[in-house]
């Protein structure tokens, strides 16, 4: 006898949750958003859309199925299953958040703001859980250090100082100093890559999200009698892009999440190329 789905529901709390943990009581909440020209009301009225689209979305799953709820900040000790059903009500970004934990599970992104990738409304819930088989792959971004850690990320991820500060290595046999390197996705080439892209005015072309393809972007590149730029962008589709570490306190993070970082130090190599598994979105 085979087990019903399990359904995980993923959210964040919303920001009325968090002002309120953070300055105690309503009042003082509302002080704090006028002094900043912002109204109490609009971030109720947010607060209690997201709260009705959870609770919609709950209704959807049937009686029988298996469920289970995380909220963001414990995604990191959360085990998803490999048979689990992943629902998040959020914005875009939590799916990009959640992304990074799953290794193929089908993703429905819901959000009473329909995005990019929460793009279903809650009343989608029903038939969505109904037809996860129907799914768009977006390739990740993967990156191996030579001890065995990994990282896995939707939109890019970035190598360099915590604080942006200079960075040293050896990139593809040429000692670089700048302020990080990103290598993104085809989603990813909608932000941060994006960004890089137009401000050097490259040639290189963006992938699409489902492209089997990442881009990557040295940050600020400078001569020097020991540092180059003959190598500050490219794409890869098959072999990883190898960075040899040669400062201590470097970081890689993917999606913006700097507390969930691999650590590097002088003389390790890291590897970042195409993710082996990717982000199963349910359409």
């Amino acid at each position: 006898m085979s087990l019903a789905p399990r359904i995980v529901l993923v959210h964040r709390r919303t920001e009325l949750s968090e002002l309120l943990a953070r300055h105690g009581t309503r009042g003082q909440v509302e002080f704090f958003l006028n002094s900043r020209g912002r109204s109490l009301d609009e971030v109720v009225e947010r607060d209690r859309r997201t709260r009705a689209a959870i609770a919609e979305v709950s209704a959807a799953i049937p009686l029988d199925w298996r469920r289970g709820t995380v909220e963001r900040e414990d995604l990191s000790r959360f085990l998803f299953a490999p048979e689990d059903i992943v629902v998040i009500v959020g914005q875009d970004g939590l799916v990009a958040n959640v992304a990074k934990y799953l290794d193929g599970q089908p993703v429905i992104g819901i959000s009473p703001e329909p995005g990019v990738l929460a793009k279903h409304s809650p009343a989608d819930a029903t038939e969505l859980l109904h037809s996860t088989g129907n799914t768009e792959d977006r390739t990740m971004v993967e990156a191996r250090t030579d001890d065995g850690a990994t990282l896995r990320a939707l939109n890019e991820i970035y190598i360099g100082h915590p604080s942006h500060q200079t960075s040293r290595y050896r990139l593809r046999d040429e000692r670089q100093a700048s302020s990080g390197i990103l290598v993104g996705s085809g989603t990813g080439a909608t932000g941060w890559c994006l960004s890089a892209h137009r401000e050097r005015k490259s040639p290189v072309a963006l992938p699409h999200p489902t492209e089997r393809r990442l881009v990557w972007f040295v940050r600020e590149a400078w001569p020097s009698p020991a540092t180059g730029i003959a190598h500050t962008e490219g794409e890869i589709t098959g072999e990883s892009l190898h960075i040899d570490v040669e400062s201590d306190g470097l970081v890689a993070f993917g999606d913006g999440i700097e507390h969930d970082a691999l650590r590097l130090g002088w003389g390790q190599r890291l590897s970042v190329g195409l993710a082996t598994t990717s982000l199963r979105l349910v359409r």
